[in-house]
């Protein structure tokens, strides 16, 4: 895929300059390509790259299609101990209470919070963190929006304005374990 060039132009390259040394100087290391980016469009009144992105090319496609990646499968098989495990995750409304540590029984667990999301609507991202901000209680919804991107399980737009859930059938697992923390919360 080609890049797209964009411009950049400022009113006044001095208080451009004093801006872009005001951030170096208060940095400790070297800034990374993305964090040198956003100092750019911040530097010339924009909020982030992003932003600056938008601004000089609102007519670019937001995104052709929806993403095809595929979740990474499930490591281990379906077990009972295994399920009692992730069960013991939830609280009694329902809410996981710590973010696992083995990379099998986090994207178990992701599915619980993909199915918090109301299918078929669109959703800005503080609406979309406020949802995610309900599922848990280990606090960094941000970490849940940008595993469910990652996976495929929420599209976004480019510059990250309109959040969707995709549709996807859910491994037995999931299901499984979907089915044990909605009768943990109805206290059944």
């Amino acid at each position: 895929m080609s890049r797209i060039p964009l411009p950049l132009a400022v009113d006044d390259i001095t208080a451009f300059a004093r801006c872009l040394r005001t951030r170096l100087t208060a940095s400790q290391a070297a800034p990374s390509h993305l964090e040198l980016l956003n100092w750019l469009a911040k530097a010339a009144g924009y909020k982030n790259f992003q932003h600056f992105r938008a601004s000089v090319h609102p007519n670019l496609p937001v995104a052709a299609t929806e993403p095809v990646v595929e979740p990474e499968p499930t490591p281990e098989p379906l077990s009972e101990t295994r399920l009692k495990r992730l069960a013991r995750l939830y609280d009694a409304a329902g809410r996981l209470t710590r973010w696992p540590s083995k990379r099998g029984m986090q994207l178990t667990c992701l599915w619980t919070v993909w199915a918090a999301i109301p299918s078929r609507e669109v959703f800005d991202e503080p609406g979309v963190t406020r949802i995610l901000a309900g599922t848990h209680l280990f606090g960094d919804p941000v970490l849940l929006r940008r595993e469910l991107c990652d996976l495929g399980l929420l599209w976004r737009t480019p510059d990250c304005r309109a959040y969707r859930r995709v549709e996807r059938r859910p491994p037995p697992e999931a299901l499984e374990l979907l089915r044990r923390v909605r009768a943990k919360a109805q206290g059944q």
